[in-house]
Formats: structure tokens, sequence, C-alpha cells
């Protein structure tokens, strides 16, 4: 009996531990994935001894206690937040993470910064296929390559490892995912710095930039969130044919704002108005008449560039290179790096132009004939070319004197007397007149047989030396008529051109010259003087219609452009004045 109540109690007891036990074990069973508090009670070289209360204590690893890079910060005592993620392990201890409670904690904080949408704080400390990992005190993020900055980065080694601002671009906890952008927290600084920039921007203002483009026409400077232009006549006072000449993209530079819209925010800058300008006092160091030397910069169709001094240029137009050779290609006597000497023949400092001159270093070789040789002198000359209009002769000085076809024979007419001779023959001729200023000599074969034969006309000087007729040296009122005008204006079909009077003509592509090759509309400038023939003028519409080709076939004006002219004589608002009063005049007198 009493063994057997004995039994009984035994089993009771043994029950109610059991029960005890299975409490324990349930409550301890529901702590799995939890975070609790626990006393760090020992370190060793590897790991942290955390006691949470359980059976058994824990070991967390010290890289759980430190940010990338960084030593452990934890000592004995010290109460951390851990989670459980089991009970015992093999060594029976029970197993906690840090890294887990603290991402816990991070990912709440994270996820209210994520909603307000304000920055948070992170390290990038690796690079993953695509972009870098990024360590938000405990969580880690994936920050995108085109999320790292407003422009490509190259290397991002200086960025490691140094703590910096980030905004959350979305947030998945299920996946524990975290996108984040430092570019964000750029483009926000920017965009408050350009409203500083342009609340406080003046003209005249100095400022710091880089170089963010380059283009043909000038360079794109980042002033810090906004944008200008720097034009490449702005970059420097001497010639620049190409901004990347001067810049480079990612160079930092000074500059000035020279114009300000604030409108449309449009900001023009530059570079040489930081500088002396070299045109100040240049009148004085470098005055008209003065010969100089220069460097040649650039040759073009027209002319070539000499460079003066530093930011200082002139322009030495084609009919100011040689007294001889006319309408020849500058770039057959100049070449870009050549140093030479010319003669400063105008200035115009408003417009920043100077006009410069070769042939005047030397001596004038037309004015050194004229006190040579008087009219009515004997001599002989190469026959250099023979035109259907007469012949070019050879003359000292290296000029050409002209002798018409009138002028050859008393006997033989046009063609007839010009078979007679050959290129290159020597010939003794007379000299019927002389004209330095206008660079013509005008020569004659028959005057040396001396009066003309009884019945023949005289054409001594016919045609030679100009188109001026009795009417106080005016040219013929009538279609034909050639004239000196100044371009002003290029267009692909052609050129247009303007009288002193003001009146406008027009000159096709296909009438720019006989040449084929020279019938291109960019071989002339705006503002260079040409002299073109009228070859049709009508008087309803008053448009006027030139050809330099036809001037060139023509037999004395060719003879003008061989010998230089710059004055062809009647103007062409005279010509389409007489013109239109001739028509009305005719009008009239159909209607009578």
């Amino acid at each position: 009996m009493g063994s057997t109540a004995s039994k009984l109690q035994d089993r009771t007891e043994s029950a109610d531990f059991a029960a005890l036990l299975e409490t324990s074990f349930g409550k301890n069973q529901n702590l799995i994935g939890k975070t609790i508090n626990g006393r760090v009670v020992a370190i060793d070289d590897e790991y942290a001894i955390i006691d949470v209360g359980l059976k058994s204590e824990g070991r967390v690893s010290l890289r759980e206690f430190s940010a990338p890079g960084q030593a452990p910060e934890i000592r004995v005592d010290d109460i951390v937040e851990v989670v459980v993620e089991r009970l015992e392990d093999r060594d029976g201890m029970t197993g906690l993470s840090r890294e887990k409670a603290r991402r816990k904690e991070v990912w709440a904080d994270l996820e209210q910064s994520h909603l307000k949408t304000e920055r948070v704080t992170g390290v990038i400390f690796s690079r993953v296929k695509g972009g870098f990992t990024v360590d938000l005190g405990g969580a880690v993020a994936f920050l995108p390559g085109s999320q790292v900055d407003i422009r490509p980065v190259r290397d991002v080694t200086p960025l490691m490892g140094t703590p910096q601002p980030f905004v959350i671009l979305k947030m998945d906890r299920l996946r524990g995912n975290i996108v984040v952008s430092r570019r964000a927290v750029l483009e926000e600084s920017r965009e408050e710095a350009r409203s500083d920039l342009l609340g406080n921007i003046r003209e005249g203002s100095v400022l710091e930039g880089l170089v963010k483009n380059i283009t043909d026409y000038g360079a794109f400077i980042d002033l810090g969130g906004v944008d200008g232009l720097l034009h490449v006549t702005d970059i420097s006072w001497k010639r620049i044919n190409h901004p990347s000449e001067a810049l480079q993209v990612g160079q930092q530079v000074t500059v000035q704002v020279i114009r300000y819209n604030e409108e449309t925010q449009r900001i023009s800058l530059g570079m040489k108005q930081l500088e002396n300008d070299p045109w100040t006092g240049f009148e004085t160091k470098f005055p008209v008449g003065a010969v100089v030397s220069g460097k040649v910069t650039n040759v073009t169709d027209y002319g070539a560039f000499i460079e003066l001094e530093s930011g200082i240029e002139g322009l030495v137009h084609v009919s100011e290179m040689s007294w001889t050779k006319k309408a020849i290609n500058p770039g057959k006597l100049l070449t870009v790096g050549q140093d030479v000497q010319v003669k400063v023949i105008d200035i115009d400092t408003e417009k920043r132009r100077i006009s410069l001159g070769i042939k005047q270093t030397t001596e004038n070789p037309w004015s050194h004939f004229a006190t040579s040789f008087k009219v009515g002198a004997e001599v002989e000359g190469p026959i250099n070319n023979i035109t259907e209009f007469g012949m070019f002769i050879g003359l000292e000085g290296d000029i050409d004197g002209m002798v018409h076809v009138n002028d050859i024979s008393w006997d033989l007419k046009g063609e007839e007397a010009v078979k007679v001779y050959n290129k290159g023959d020597t010939v003794k001729v007379k000299i019927l007149d002389i004209d330095a200023d206008k660079e013509r000599v005008a020569l004659g074969i028959k005057q040396l047989s001396g009066a003309q034969p009884e019945g023949a006309k005289n054409t001594a000087t016919g045609g030679s030396m100009g188109h001026s007729s009795s009417t106080g040296g005016k040219e013929s009122v009538s279609k034909g008529g050639v004239v000196t005008c100044t371009v002003s204006a290029i267009t692909s079909g052609g050129i247009e051109v303007k009288t002193s009077e003001g009146v406008v003509g027009f000159i096709k592509k296909s009438d720019l010259s006989r040449e084929r090759s020279e019938q291109r509309p960019d071989r002339f400038a705006v503002g260079e003087k040409i002299d073109a023939k009228i070859i049709s003028v009508d008087a309803k519409t008053r448009k006027v219609a030139l050809s330099i080709k036809a001037r060139e076939l023509d037999e004395d004006k060719a003879a003008l452009e061989a010998f230089g002219s710059t004055e062809s004589g009647a103007s062409l608002g005279d010509i389409l004045g007489a013109a239109l009063k001739d028509s009305s005049k005719t009008s009239k007198a159909k209607k009578k």
C-alpha cells in the first residue's frame, strides 16, 4: 500500500516537472527570431560571449560590432541587442546575431526616412556587377553605377570608405533589397546652388566653372548648377580657330559674365575679358605707315591674316601682296607660320580691324618705271601673253605693258594683227601712256613706223587705257558698262553687290569667272571691291545683272583687270539712272 502511494507521488512529481520543462522550453522556443538584450561577459580575439538569460550563453563574431574597415566598438559588461537564431548549436551555445538585430533596427529607421524622403548616411564598401554596395549603418544597399554621380565617374576609389549622404529610391523588406542614389543628393544640392547662383549673378561677375562640352562655336561651362556659353571669340584675344585649341572637357576655368538674360536665363561668358586688352594703345605702338614684323596665322582665298603681337591680327588683302602679280592665290605667296614684313595701311579701332600691305614694304615698280621712262620712249621686251584684244609685254621691274590690238598695225586689224606674233618673241614698242596710280602702261608697235598712212583711222590709244568717254570721264551709259562695286552678301547661287550710291546688283555663280574652278562664291569676302560688267538692266523692276566673266572676256574690261584697276569709271547708279531715263523717253515716244 505504502509502496503504491510512493509510486503515485513519483509519477505526479515527474509529470509536474515535465509540464514545467515543456512550459519553459516552449517559452524559450518562442524567442527564436526575436530581438533581446544581452550582456557581454567576455571578449576573445574573434568573438564576444553574451549572456541573454537562457540555458547557455551565446557568442557573436566581432565583425558584427564594427563597420567595414573599422575596429569593433564593444567592451565587457556592455548591454547589446541581439537576435536569437537557435537555442543551442553543436557546441551547446545559444546562436545569436548582432548584425540581424542591428539590421532590424536600421530597417525601421530607414523605412521612416524613405517615407519622409530624408537623406541617409552610408559608406560605399565594395564593387558589384552593375554598381556598388553601401553600408547604411547595418543594412546593405545597392548603388547602381548610374546613380553614383551626375556625370560618369571613371574612378570611384576616392568615394569608397567615406560616409556620405544618399537618397533611398526603393525598399523591399521581404526580399531585403534597398536601392539608393548619390546622384539624387547631388542634383538637389545642384538645384539649390543654381537658385543661389541665378539670384546673385550679375554682368561682370567672375566665377569658377568646369568645361562641360566643346562645340565648333564655343564651350559650355558648368558654373555649379547652371551652364553658360563661352563663345570661341571670347576665349582669347588672339585668333582661335576651334575651342579645343585652348580648352578641354573637365578643365577648371575662371570666367567673367559678359551678358545675362534673366528671362531666358542665358549666360554669356568670357575669358579674354579677364586679361589686358592688347588693343589699348595699339595706334601709338603701330601707327599707320609703320613697317612692322608679323607672323602668318591663316591664309584664305582673299588674303592672309598676320599676327603683329599676341591678340592683334591684321589682314593683308590679296591685292596688297604684290605690285605685279594680280589675281594670284595667296597660298602660293605665303604659308602659315611664316615671318613677314608688313606696312600698316589703315586701323579701325572700333571694329578692331587692321589693313596691312606687303607690297608697300618694297619699291613700287610702276612709280619707278614712271620716273625712269617718258611717254614716247622706245623700249623692248618679251611677249608674256597674247589675248584676243592685244599683247602684254614684259618691262623693267617685272611689270607688263599692253599693246592693244588696234595699236599693233596700221594695216592689219583684229585677230589678223595678233597672228603675226608669238608668245616669247622679243619686240620693240613705243610708250603711249603711263599711269602709275592705276598701274597701267599703254604701248604701241605701229607708232614706231611714224605717222599713220593717209586715210587710216586714228586708233593710237583706243581701248588700251580705260573706258572713259568725253562726258566728264564717265563710262558710256549703256548695257556693257563696267562698274566698281562692293560685295555686300554671299549666297550659294552667287554674290550680291552694291555701288557707293546703294544700287544693288547680283552676279550669278556661273558669271563669277571665265574659269569653272573659280566660279565659287566663297572665294569672295563681304566688303571686297570688284569690277564687273553690266549685262542687263530692267527699267521696270530696277533689277541689274552683272558678270565678272563677261568683263574678263570683253577685251577692254579684261585689260582693266589685268592692270589691277581700282576705278572703273561710271557708277552703277549713273548707268541705271540713265537707262531708266532712256526707257521712260522711249515709252513716251511710243505713246505719242
